[in-house]
């Protein structure tokens, strides 16, 4: 039976990025696997997907906790799906199940779930998102996965 780790990185940003958000989040999903972290995201496309793919075809577990009560609305990279019925509330679980969060780009929803790791004391870094006192910046994915990792307190 494979092991899987049992912490988890949560990754969020945009449902719709650019090629350089999808790019970068997908190496992010990888080099958070390599560390032998899981992922968690909130199990829908764009970064969610991304990331996810990335975690997952370097052999690591991918998390989504959906928004919505439908399991087959998660994206073909989360391998656990978590049905909420939530909706955007959903954010604040996505951003509690793991120890830390990687933000890339991303709109008013990743504003919210860096508000609330920043609040719950859960060490967070961007990756070409909003700029925010409590946010580490990265230029890089290799960066932002660096910065994170010597933040985490699990």
């Amino acid at each position: 039976m494979k092991s899987f780790p049992r912490k988890l990185i949560s990754v969020i940003g945009a449902g719709s990025p650019d090629a350089q958000a999808r790019q970068w989040a997908q190496e992010v999903g990888g080099l958070v696997a390599r560390r032998g972290f899981g992922l968690v995201c909130g199990g829908l496309g764009g970064v969610m997907e991304a990331a996810c793919r990335g975690c997952a075809e370097a052999g690591g577990l991918t998390v989504g906790i959906l928004p919505g009560v439908d399991a087959a609305q998660a994206n073909p990279w989360v391998q656990v799906v978590i049905p909420t019925g939530l909706g955007q509330a959903r954010n604040v679980l996505v951003v509690m199940a793991g120890c830390g969060a990687i933000a890339v780009a991303g709109g008013p929803g990743t504003l919210s779930e860096i508000g609330h790791a920043i609040k719950m004391g859960r060490p967070v870094v961007g990756l070409g998102t909003w700029a925010l006192p409590g946010l580490a910046e990265a230029d890089t994915p290799e960066e932002a996965v660096e910065l994170l990792f010597d933040r985490l307190h699990c």
